[in-house]
């Protein structure tokens, strides 16, 4: 059943992800609250959200007394500490992805949220995407029959390398760390868990010192998935295309909503999620037929999250889920590293 008094929020971090995204997707749902925000810019944050309350210590802000759910949208090496103090003090936990730098750590917080009876979820948020809804609903629906092949990128056009933690070196620094969660993840829903990985990481911009293009290719027995991200692409190409015994999906542009928050639209919104963009089908017989995309919300994802805590559905995106990401994103970095195909173990 419904909570009589919504959930209270504390929001870890006021930079891209959690003004962007995190503020407003909360903000959206009725049975939350967002309480708190810990920002060192208390004039940023009242700038958007006047009676929200600003501590500048993150870690005080994690544990604090009154606050039922903590969403951490802090730099990736800072995801760990926090997440682990919060649920250390019976708080519910959301990390932004990925989840944690190491894999041991991820693991230790499965196991302290499993020993304090707390939800732990990752902000997979992309499982909300316009793009990726239409793929999947296509798929499901069996309309290229037996997946053989999926191509998944995510490429931007920033020539000039910016001094920010993301392209900096460290934890879970590099485009990999930035972009390859939402890539890996949305395979791994689509296409279940790969037998083995190979990769490529490069630093093409002039005064990188981390990845900004990196291309993995997961394989599940003879099937493939080759997923691409780059920051060096004028002109991206297409956003998913799907080979299978019955056709081809090709879903063209990506979805719109990150470019809609930061233009103001909320959830809710005439416009919000639209995706003017269809789905191609070409079919086996030569004809092609094209298929309005999927409406994205990935508000969904936090209205999910209020339900599970209410006991009323399971957990939008389950640390496991979020480990088994993990786990193919270090094994891509073994691969490309040492320059040979690596074997995932089977999941038990």
């Amino acid at each position: 059943m419904k909570p009589s008094v919504p959930v209270r929020v504390a929001l870890i971090g006021y930079g891209f992800a959690g003004r962007t995204f995190h503020a407003p997707l909360i903000h959206a749902v009725s049975g939350l609250s967002l309480v708190r925000v810990a920002s060192r810019s208390q004039a940023t944050v009242h700038r958007d959200l006047p009676d929200v309350a600003v501590e500048p210590d993150p870690m005080r802000a994690a544990v604090s007394p009154d606050v039922d759910l903590v969403v951490i949208a802090a730099p990736n090496d800072a995801h760990y500490p926090l997440a682990r103090a919060a649920l250390q003090a019976g708080k519910h936990v959301v990390v932004d992805k990925p989840m944690t730098p190491r894999l041991e750590e991820a693991t230790d917080l499965v196991r302290l949220a499993h020993a304090n009876g707390r939800l732990l979820a990752v902000f997979h948020n992309r499982r909300w995407d316009s793009d990726f809804l239409s793929v999947r609903e296509a798929i499901r629906k069996g309309a290229v029959g037996d997946v053989w092949h999926l191509e998944s990128r995510i490429e931007r056009f920033r020539p000039e390398v910016r001094d920010r933690w993301r392209e900096r070196p460290g934890p879970a620094g590099g485009l990999w760390w930035d972009l390859g969660p939402h890539v890996v993840d949305q395979a791994l829903v689509l296409l279940g868990w790969p037998d083995t990985v190979q990769a490529s990481f490069a630093m093409q911009r002039a005064g990188a010192s981390t990845d900004d293009w990196a291309h993995v290719v997961l394989g599940f027995g003879e099937r493939r998935a080759v997923l691409h991200t780059s920051m060096t692409a004028a002109a991206s190409g297409a956003r998913f295309v799907v080979h299978g015994r019955a056709g081809t999906l090709v879903k063209e542009r990506a979805d719109r909503q990150e470019s809609q928050l930061i233009a103001g639209l909320r959830p809710g919104d005439d416009d919000w999620g639209v995706d003017p963009d269809p789905l191609v089908w070409h079919k086996a017989d030569g004809s092609i037929e094209t298929v309005p995309a999927t409406r994205g919300d990935q508000s969904q994802f936090y209205v999910e999250l209020c339900s599970a805590l209410a006991g009323e559905r399971a957990n939008p995106v389950p640390p496991d889920q979020a480990v088994r990401v993990m786990r193919v994103l270090e094994a891509a970095i073994e691969a490309a590293s040492q320059r040979r195909t690596v074997e995932l173990p089977q999941l038990d």
